[in-house]
């Protein structure tokens, strides 16, 4: 049996397979990331919500599962990811749940102690796609200048869109329309997620063929972003379904990090795991990702598997290939190396790189 590696710096399950995180959140003075997690074995299956907490985003605490899929709506899949939100001291969490009959639908459960959950009596909230795509998932909510907004990735073999929702209880929602679309993003946009930095508007989503993070930074008019500009920060092909929230300073951004197609080794008990978190600015209209200031202690300079020559960044994983980037210019590198992935931050965080490293 082959020893298992924990890392250092990075959460990952006791146990079981993990992946996106989901409903990250700053509640009653802690850091909450919950995740998809199938808690019995270390790979994909039915869906649940792992739970973890943590008061100064390095250190974290695993929690008892938030969301079991026990409920006729998600007898299929089960609890796919989403988002959370609070409201009047209560923690909303809105998840995908799946099931065989009514396919992807979008579903509410809520707590006031941020432990235990109660799924809401009228599940789903939003029980069909507007736009009749069997692919709907991955509701994300946030307040947005008084209102709330659920953005939900959808799409079908022509295109990929995000829809955009609009509510005033979190219990009845309306739909608005299609936020974003291309048919460079077709079949879907997986993990979108709205929000305000500044006075600007910004649509980050992930792009399931080619595993790619893409934020689009705009205007936010009649239901639709206008103005846009799209930008790529992140070009590690093991980082993936981002997430962002606020803790009322800062806008931070959590993802997942796994090797796409890996199978665990014979004898593990768990796989995946978060990125280290990262503060989200804008610099014009591009996005800058830099570690949060709690990690910054944690950044070097150089690494065995990180090689510079002028304005090419090579980097060197054990048994895969290299990756090669040329960059426009290269003046300050910062690498966060941990026992099983390194995160690389080029100029300050205009662009990095997140590879596991096996």
């Amino acid at each position: 049996m082959r020893k298992q590696v924990r890392f250092n710096y990075h959460f990952e399950p006791q146990k079981g397979w993990m992946n996106d995180p989901n409903g990250l959140i700053y509640y009653k003075g802690q850091y909450h990331a919950f995740f998809q997690h199938n808690p019995y074995a270390p790979w994909w299956g039915k869906m649940h919500w792992g739970h973890a907490v943590s008061s100064d985003l390095i250190h974290w605490e695993e929690l008892p599962i938030a969301l079991y899929p026990d409920k006729p709506y998600e007898n299929e899949g089960g609890c796919f990811s989403g988002s959370a939100i609070e409201k009047d001291g209560r923690l909303y969490l809105f998840y995908t749940s799946v099931s065989r009959e009514l396919k992807q639908t979008q579903s509410v459960a809520y707590s006031d102690d941020g432990i235990h959950f109660v799924k809401y009596c009228n599940n789903p909230v939003i029980p069909k796609n507007p736009l009749g795509f069997s692919d709907f998932r991955d509701p994300k909510v946030t307040e947005i200048d008084g209102k709330y907004y659920m953005v939900v990735g959808t799409g079908n073999k022509d295109t990929g869109k995000v829809i955009l929702f609009s509510s005033k209880d979190l219990l009845q929602w309306d739909y608005i329309g299609v936020l974003f679309e291309g048919e460079e993003y077709a079949n879907c946009i997986e993990c979108p997620d709205f929000f305000k930095i500044g006075s600007k508007y910004v649509l980050m989503f992930s792009k399931i063929k080619k595993h790619e993070v893409h934020f689009v930074v705009g205007d936010f008019v009649d239901g639709k972003l206008i103005n846009y500009t799209i930008c790529r920060p992140e070009w590690g092909i093991d980082f993936y379904a981002p997430q962002t929230f606020t803790d009322g300073k800062r806008r931070i951004m959590i993802g997942w990090m796994y090797h796409w197609g890996k199978y665990a080794p014979l004898g593990c008990k768990f796989a995946g795991a978060l990125t280290i978190p990262r503060e989200l600015t804008l610099s014009g209209n591009k996005i800058i990702n830099f570690p949060v200031k709690e990690a910054r202690k944690l950044l070097t300079k150089q690494s065995r598997y990180v090689q510079v020559e002028g304005n090419r960044l090579t980097l060197k994983t054990r048994g895969r290939k290299k990756v090669i980037h040329e960059l426009e210019e290269l003046n300050q590198i910062d690498i966060l190396e941990d026992t099983k992935s390194i995160e690389v931050f080029v100029n300050g965080g205009t662009d990095s790189f997140s590879l596991w490293l096996f």
